[in-house]
């Protein structure tokens, strides 16, 4: 059977942890090196910064940016919760087709556990809950079209002039900007920042069009039977979750041994349990050949450990950089891009072309929500206020939402021993006490990385309930240079899973160069 879309056509308007700085050409360096923006000094200019990307970057740069009263102008297409080569909106993929709608679904597809579980704690149901998914779709829906409105508020009270269409560099210093009506404006700028975020992709197999990527997955008309996602990083596994949970079957395949490359080793194979212990049938070292389908629009994935029949087939391999849709016009004016099409930037984010700057995905530098939030307050740094600042990547926290969900945030024990430390690692594994009542097997996992010369505590790490929440806070001990000896000397709360992190006094393991 089919599955087509759904939502409004409204014309208003992933290795995780490790930052690559791409820099320019030598001599690109050079000819930007003595370059600070003279942000805030019009003269000829329409605006002092033109943002092209209305997503989370583009957007807190350009209210930042007026709110320091510069004048900005900026660019994005006309929303739609699917993204296309003509459509996008204010937000950007994070609040309309990624981490926002992905998290409410996420809400959704989790209640059907609870209820499992609460008859361990003396509540009977008196049926089988029923669920609606076009209910849920429906409130996705209107929940994502109101933050889209919000973010327009946010531009309009912030001073900013919001231009619905697709930008287009012509020099350094211009851009146009078409309407989807197709009518041209032109503006200029004194600095131009590029911030366009990225998109998913599809693997190059024979009937890869008839898969389908997140953004389609949270849009269906319909829930299928079956569905096999593949990919083994945190989308595939979040989604992995929401279907399951939604009552799908669901097969997750992946070519690695373990699912969430880049993560610490311990914790890929606690939540590789923990999706087996879901009834998630987890094919590793798996590897998608081709997609065929009959006249029943059932679907076969043919792989490298054979078929897999379902009814529909999500991609979540990758994510490319929008530096092709639509044109921007970076060749034109010089911008470099790597191999993958990302923008070259140095480590300050400014390209190779004299006041043009890029933040976010677009630069596929870490492709995470608040890392473009955090470029784009230091691009406004440098520009507005003419304090030349870097973007600062270090201890960045990250969760997974998958179900139970994964929270880290430092080096992993892999990572530490390839920089050269010599680690105390400790460990920690239990089914949490929620799960003691209702008979749940699955477990929570606990780590802490030391660096045995400082005492200081490289990396956190956890899987289990409410680990994204927990792990924000440790976050800011790890940008603080917290110690083991300060972990040791805070009280814990109890009853609580947090509270094994400030006692743990049991040395698992040493590992790396003595």
């Amino acid at each position: 059977m089919a599955f087509p879309l759904s939502g409004p056509r409204l014309a208003a308007r992933s290795s995780c942890l490790v930052a690559v700085i791409r820099a320019p050409t030598g001599r690109a360096l050079r000819r930007n090196a003595h370059i600070v923006s003279t942000a805030m000094q019009t003269n000829n200019f329409d605006y002092d910064i033109y943002v092209i990307g209305g997503g989370s970057g583009g957007v807190r740069a350009s209210r930042m940016a007026a709110q320091k009263k510069a004048k900005v102008g900026l660019c994005e297409l006309p929303f739609d919760p699917i993204s296309s080569e003509l459509t996008g909106g204010l937000g950007g993929t994070c609040v309309i087709r990624g981490c926002v709608p992905k998290k409410l679904l996420m809400y959704g597809s989790a209640f059907s556990s609870e209820f499992s579980d609460a008859e361990g704690f003396g509540w009977e149901l008196p049926g089988k809950p029923q669920f609606s998914w076009d209910r849920l779709l429906r409130a996705k829906t209107e929940e994502i079209v109101r933050l889209n409105g919000i973010y327009s508020r946010l531009l309009d009270n912030s001073g900013v002039d919001t231009h619905i269409g697709s930008g287009k560099l012509l020099d350094k210093n211009t851009v146009q900007v078409t309407s989807p009506e197709g009518d041209v404006q032109i503006f200029t700028a004194s600095s131009i920042l590029i911030a366009t975020g990225g998109t998913a992709v599809k693997p190059d197999i024979p009937g890869a069009e008839y898969g389908m990527t997140s953004d389609e997955a949270l849009a269906l008309d319909k829930l299928p039977d079956r569905i096999v996602i593949v990919g083994g990083g945190y989308i595939a596994l979040e989604f992995a979750g929401i279907f399951q949970g939604l009552g799908v079957n669901v097969t997750l395949m992946f070519r690695q041994d373990l699912p969430l490359r880049g993560f610490d080793t311990d914790l890929r194979k606690t939540v590789n349990d923990n999706l087996r212990r879901r009834n998630i049938d987890v094919r590793q070292n798996c590897s998608p050949l081709a997609i065929t389908r009959s006249e029943d629009d059932t679907l076969t994935l043919s792989t490298s450990s054979g078929d897999i029949h379902a009814d529909a087939i999500m991609f979540a391999t990758g994510r490319k950089p929008n530096t092709s849709r639509p044109d921007l016009g970076l060749l034109g004016i010089g911008v470099q891009l790597d191999a993958d099409g990302a923008i070259i930037v140095d480590e300050y984010s400014r390209t190779s072309v004299q006041n043009v700057w890029a933040v976010g995905d677009v630069t596929n530098r870490v492709n995470l929500t608040p890392v473009a939030l955090m470029e784009g307050m230091a691009f406004v740094s440098s520009v507005v206020d003419k304090q030349l600042t870097k973007p600062n990547y270090s201890n960045i926290p990250c969760a997974v939402f998958s179900q139970p969900p994964v929270g880290t945030v430092g080096l992993s024990e892999e990572q530490a021993v390839a920089q050269g430390y010599r680690c105390d690692v400790y460990c920690s594994e239990f089914t949490p006490m929620r799960s003691t009542l209702a008979g749940r097997q699955e477990k929570t996992f606990m780590k802490l990385v030391v660096d045995q010369a400082t005492d200081r505590v490289l990396g956190v790490h956890m899987v289990g309930v409410d680990s994204p929440e927990i792990l924000q806070g440790f976050a800011t001990a790890l940008q603080c240079g917290a110690t083991k000896k300060h972990f040791d000397s805070t009280v814990g709360i109890h009853p609580s899973s947090a509270e094994e992190f400030v006692t743990m006094r049991t040395k698992t393991r040493s590992v790396g160069n003595k």
